[in-house]
């Protein structure tokens, strides 16, 4: 890598700024014209201005949400206080590479058994305390306790130890390599959060080390924040301060964007896009990552616990309808493995699950059924279209004798009410860049948020061993094993692959938007300026 190279890959993780590229470039002896075109090549926009107020529309948001980062919901508390307010040990950036964010750098031992993590220098939490090694090991371990019910308990079970070397250095002692452990430190479930003086963490203050500053929250109305004028990352961010405003409406939220009441808005109406692009004040960005919308079964509950209903039914499904008619082909249909085919060592299990109501009746025939019927709770809380969508399955169901009574939940409260309580419903993953991280948060026995309630010993026994298997022809081979478990016996059905659609005021500037979560890697607030 040459010196030129490395700056540029300095300015896209975001670690200096344009003028400080433009410094290092002009040393280097390159011209102003060609470092300018070189910043373009890179998905690096043009120098980001500071100033002005940011609103945003989000699609989630409950009066039941928690501030307490083990349990956010959805974007309402993930982009404002987790993509906003906080700092991670590590971030995915645009490219959906792993870097580092509060951690300087990261290096495995021991065959990836132990990752040893060094802090930045000059990170300070919101009250001027200087971020230590402590504080990381409280954070982790706000999720790891015995009664802990944080959604990635799971996912951080295979650290035996944390300790602290020093003031700045952190070391992870995990029962088995995994090559994959930084990705599992971007979570945003887990913010560096200062530590008590007895070793717990402490996320009731809102004091945190990210971008901006906490103002005030109204749980499913609102959320304000200002910037953080000691963010250790130079320049950033731009906005003088940022407001998050819950809309679950879909019609209202679009309004609110084309009225002038906020500046983006997430998940438009997809019927109406063409519409919203024709307006010459609003920009539209599409990108396609991991993110799939989902009607899981509970396989503990009749007639689910039946592999034959519920494979039934993944082929009275018609996908392609779907994708066409309600998403109007703005992704791409599922097969019932969550893996986005990005996603390093995914396979395309068989068969392809595709809709054919002979296949489904003779399943249901096999199980001792003539006809079936059961109820769907969907709100379009759950994602745009959920609705349609589940009136479309109802539709092409009922070939294969198939009554599907679509229940419509109200959206406010449907991740409290519904998901995870209802045998059958709706629901959205934004997905994750590995394997392992999605199979461990969804799939795996015991996790918190496994809503199929699947607990399949050869997939359990697999996943343990994939994670600690560093010969790559191995591991894929477990890989698609565990995909093809899931395609074949989870209560799992993947609609389709969905793009991230989102709508902007042109008065936005932004760099390359990131794919890993919606909202731009839920990092909105700190990523982007007013043009």
């Amino acid at each position: 890598m040459t010196e030129l190279e490395y700056w540029t890959s300095q300015i896209q993780k975001g670690r200096i700024s344009r003028r400080e590229f433009m410094g290092r470039a002009a040393a280097l002896g390159v011209t102003t014209a060609l470092a300018t075109t070189i910043l373009s090549q890179a998905g690096v926009a043009a120098e980001p201005k500071k100033g002005g107020s940011f609103k945003g529309g989000l699609a989630h948001g409950a009066t039941t949400d928690t501030g307490d980062p083990a349990a956010y919901p959805d974007t309402a508390t993930q982009v404002p206080f987790g993509g906003g307010m906080s700092s991670y040990l590590t971030e995915v950036d645009a490219k959906g590479d792993i870097v580092g964010d509060a951690a300087d750098s990261f290096e495995p031992a021991d065959k990836a058994a132990t990752w040893v993590f060094k802090l930045r220098k000059g990170v300070t939490f919101h009250n001027g305390k200087d971020l230590t090694a402590d504080d990381i090991i409280a954070s982790y371990r706000h999720h790891m306790g015995k009664d802990s019910k944080s959604a990635v308990k799971s996912v951080l079970a295979p650290i035996k130890d944390i300790k602290a070397d020093g003031k700045s250095t952190v070391v992870f002692t995990l029962d088995g390599g995994n090559a994959d452990f930084p990705y599992l430190t971007s979570d945003y479930h887990i913010p560096i959060l200062p530590a008590n003086p007895d070793g717990s963490a402490d996320w009731q203050s809102n004091n945190r080390t990210g971008a901006y500053t906490f103002v005030s929250w109204e749980p499913g109305v609102r959320a304000k924040l200002k910037r953080n004028p000691n963010y250790y990352v130079s320049g950033a961010p731009y906005f003088d301060d940022v407001e998050f405003i819950s809309i679950t409406d879909v019609a209202a939220r679009v309004n609110a964007l084309t009225t002038g009441e906020v500046h983006w808005a997430m998940r438009p109406d997809l019927k109406t896009l063409d519409k919203l692009k024709g307006n010459p004040n609003i920009a539209i960005s599409e990108v396609t990552g991991y993110g799939h919308y989902t009607f899981p079964m509970d396989v503990t509950v009749a007639p689910f616990n039946n592999v034959d209903v519920r494979t039934a039914l993944k082929w009275a499904i018609n996908r392609e309808e779907i994708n066409k008619k309600v998403f109007l082909g703005h992704g791409v249909p599922g097969n019932d493995n969550p893996i986005a085919p990005s996603v390093k060592f995914a396979y395309d299990p068989k068969p392809k699950f595709t809709y054919d109501p002979e296949k489904a009746k003779a399943l249901l025939k096999k199980a001792g059924m003539s006809n079936l019927k059961v109820d769907l709770s969907v709100a379009d809380a759950a994602f745009n279209g959920a609705i349609d969508a589940a009136v479309l399955y109802q539709q092409s169901a009922k070939a294969a004798g198939i009554d599907i009574n679509v229940v419509r939940e109200p959206n406010d409260g449907y991740f409290d009410n519904v998901w995870l309580k209802k045998p059958w419903c709706a629901d959205y993953w934004s997905g994750r860049p590995t394997v392992d991280w999605m199979m461990t948060v969804v799939y795996a026995k015991g996790a918190a948020w496994n809503e199929t309630h699947w607990d399949n010993p050869k997939f359990n026994d697999l996943l343990a061993q994939a994670r600690s298997e560093l010969d790559e022809k191995k591991r894929a081979t477990m890989y698609q094993e565990m995909q093809q478990l899931v395609h074949d016996d989870c209560g799992q059905i993947v609609i389709i692959f969905n793009n991230y659609v989102e709508a902007a005021s042109k008065k936005l500037g932004h760099n390359q938007v990131a794919a890993n979560w919606e909202c731009d890697g839920l990092k909105i607030a700190k990523r982007w300026w007013f043009a």
